[in-house]
């Protein structure tokens, strides 16, 4: 190759490593899925990617390759697991125990009971003398002699990152500027995180738990990637490497490395950008993703073609990080999420799992215990002879023995049965979490189409349409690997925020103006040091407002002119609208209060051609039929046709029962409903 133009979408979740390659001068693309190494994830990484370039005629090394753009779950793993780096805390005297303290909120929301342990125990939460009142006024200078003799003891304790969380540094970061300086100058490693280069904004328990996040997963990140890097710089790479944030933009390795708190999610949030850009491209504006891997479902809604940010977002109880994230709630159901019975005789899935090692009990790996893939594949849903992610073949028979066992003779089932049961009780657990953000959010479900992809999404896309009454299934061209897809998809994106914390009859405008530009500025020069060619750029500013004396605060959206500040009355009349978007009325005589100024500077990438997707006009129908096989559906076996559908020709429609198979990803047709392809080479799966 003379001119590089292969780009490659890689997404490493904890089953599988997805991997989408496409030549952006040929459209000739191609797609992989190999099974993580989670001892070593790089392994699964440099693996994948060479598997699938080789798939490309036009492709023969990696050091080929114009770009990398990388989804990871290294971050969000080693926060769910608590196996982050020894971390230290350097906070204001008397305020060592926001971390633990919180919100006085508990684990169980009925009763007096559960425990948290912070991620940072209380020996290595130090104060140190300083003060900075509410207003930004410093009324006592920080030590900085006081800051390294509290480093040097948090060095001794076996810290190998630390934290600085000064009171009210939102509003004044002199002392916390200090002590970053005399911590820099004397810290063994880049493992220093300061909350006002973090979280600038106000709330100390919030500002406090994100900084001591990013400060708990910078030595686990960035080893990671240094890793990744030096393995590609040895393959000769040295195209641009880049990776997907939480708020579904992409940032460079280096920001990465400094905040990787905001790659938390990144793998899944990429798949909802895709997800977003598929339904829209085929005329769907509301939709409500289901990814479904080997040990979580993840899900999340878009509404008029609009993916739904949240401000603050919580891994697990206690650890809240407020870091602009594309909303999405996890289940622990995927198809490696355990069936058992409880004592009381009643049928569980998951929250564990068996994931890709040792695996489902199928899969030959050591696990003896049945999983939700297991019944997939003794119900012939899944092909034993062509699974997915490049396995040999599938273990039938301890499949079924494995079902009788721990589910068919404690509920007194066949084993057939006991499997259709397995999938009923899943499908139930996935389609309350559809719901979850979709009715109990007022949207009407009948105006969704639920779009399921990971490896496992596509086998339920009936079961989720029938149990929450959606319009239809779009299952997208290739399913299983739509989180690396969207890794192509993704903006460069950043986000900054500054608290202004005053209401709005005492703002200075001319204040709140110099901070838009000076916010702008800053995300203009991250675009710029990233070295990258967009085809554009824009810049969104919020403001997150209420009335004094609430706490929770509406999203305003400010349309501004460049360079121009928003006045008064232009301020009320967005938050008036904002409010009564939100809560249907105004109220009377409470000043309003204007809290934090939100910016998000966007460089936008070239758009992704869909149409390099679409099925060959060649194709013909009777091609890609591939025969019949006796699948289980509603207690009886039926003879089932099976189609090869990636071979499908536009306009082809699918009655089921059928079974479509392709090599990342299975979709099943139950009876009574049909798949049509449409242009773009999606599934549209709806009743008959």
């Amino acid at each position: 190759m003379t001119d590089r133009s292969v780009v490659v979408g890689i997404d490493v979740g904890g089953t599988f490593t997805d991997v989408f390659v496409v030549d952006e001068a040929t459209g000739d693309h191609a797609v992989g899925k190999v099974t993580s190494t989670r001892t070593n994830e790089a392994l699964g990484f440099g693996h994948g990617i060479r598997d699938t370039i080789g798939q490309l005629p036009s492709l023969t090394d990696i050091g080929d390759l114009a770009a990398i753009i990388h989804g990871t779950t290294v971050g969000t793993n080693a926060l769910l697991e608590r196996k982050g780096a020894v971390t230290g805390i350097i906070a204001t005297d008397g305020f060592t125990d926001v971390l633990e303290m919180r919100r006085r909120d508990r684990p169980h929301t009925w009763g007096l009971w559960g425990d948290f342990e912070p991620i940072v125990p209380r020996d290595r939460r130090l104060g140190v003398t300083e003060r900075t009142l509410a207003d930004g006024t410093v009324t006592t200078v920080v030590d900085p002699s006081d800051v390294v003799a509290a480093a040097e003891q948090l060095l001794a304790a076996g810290a190998v990152a630390v934290a600085v969380t000064f009171l009210h540094s939102y509003a004044s970061d002199a002392n916390e500027a200090a002590a970053a300086a005399a911590l820099r100058a004397m810290w063994p490693n880049d493992h220093v995180s300061i909350s006002s280069e973090i979280l600038p904004e106000i709330r100390e328990f919030e500002r406090t738990s994100t900084t001591a996040l990013n400060a708990y997963l910078q030595p686990i990140v960035g080893d990671y990637l240094e890793t990744l890097q030096a393995d590609l710089a040895q393959s000769g790479f040295d195209g641009q490497f880049l990776i997907v944030g939480s708020n579904g933009g992409v940032m460079t390795v280096e920001s990465a490395r400094r905040f990787p708190i905001r790659t938390a999610l990144s793998g899944p949030a990429a798949g909802v950008i895709a997800a977003a850009h598929i339904a829209t491209s085929a005329g769907i504006d509301n939709v409500l993703c289901g990814d479904m891997g080997g040990t979580s479902f993840d899900v999340s809604v878009v509404v008029y073609g609009r993916t739904a940010l949240s401000a603050q977002s919580t891994i697990d109880f206690g650890l809240v990080i407020r870091s602009p994230m594309i909303e999405i709630t996890t289940i622990g159901a995927g198809g490696g999420s355990i069936a058992w019975v409880d004592r009381g005789g009643i049928l569980q899935i998951g929250p564990e799992s068996a994931g890709g090692v040792p695996g489902p009990v199928c899969y030959g790996g050591g696990n003896d215990r049945p999983t939700v893939t297991d019944a997939n594949v003794v119900l012939g849903r899944i092909n034993a002879d062509r699974p997915i992610g490049g396995r040999e073949r599938l273990d039938v028979d301890a499949a079924r023995q494995a079902i009788e066992l721990h589910v068919g003779s404690r509920l007194g089932l066949s084993i057939d049965d006991a499997a259709e049961a397995i999938l009923r009780v899943a499908t139930s657990r996935l389609s309350g979490a559809l719901r979850l953000v979709s009715i109990e959010r007022g949207h009407d479900p009948t105006r969704f189409w639920t779009m399921p992809f990971g490896g496992a999404g596509a086998l339920h896309c009936c079961a989720f349409v029938d149990d929450v009454g959606l319009a239809g299934a779009l299952v997208p061209r290739h399913p299983g690997v739509i989180s690396a897809l969207g890794c192509l998809i993704a903006d460069m994106r950043h986000d900054h925020v500054r608290t202004i914390n005053s209401t709005l009859d005492a703002l200075d405008v001319n204040r709140l103006g110099e901070l838009m530009s000076s916010t702008r500025a800053a995300g203009d020069e991250l675009l710029d040091q990233a070295g990258t060619a967009f085809v554009g750029r824009s810049c969104h500013f919020t403001l997150d407002m209420s009335y004094v004396g609430q706490t929770h605060t509406v999203e305003v959206p400010l349309s501004t002119t460049e360079g121009a500040s928003p006045t008064l009355v232009e301020l009320r009349a967005a938050f008036d609208a904002a409010y009564i978007d939100t809560y249907g009325r105004l109220l009377a005589d409470i000043p309003v209060r204007l809290l934090t100024l939100r910016t998000a500077v966007i460089g936008h990438r070239p758009t992704f051609d869909l149409s390099v997707l679409a099925p060959s006009p060649d194709l013909v129908l009777d091609g890609a039929h591939s025969g019949s096989r006796d699948v289980y559906f509603g207690g009886h076996w039926r003879d089932t046709a099976i189609w090869n559908r990636l071979d499908l020709p536009v306009g082809a429609s699918i009655v089921g029962p059928a079974i479509l198979e392709q090599p990342d990803a299975t979709t099943v047709v139950d009876p009574g409903f049909v798949a049509v392809v449409d242009e773009w080479g999606n599934l549209r799966v709806t009743r008959a």
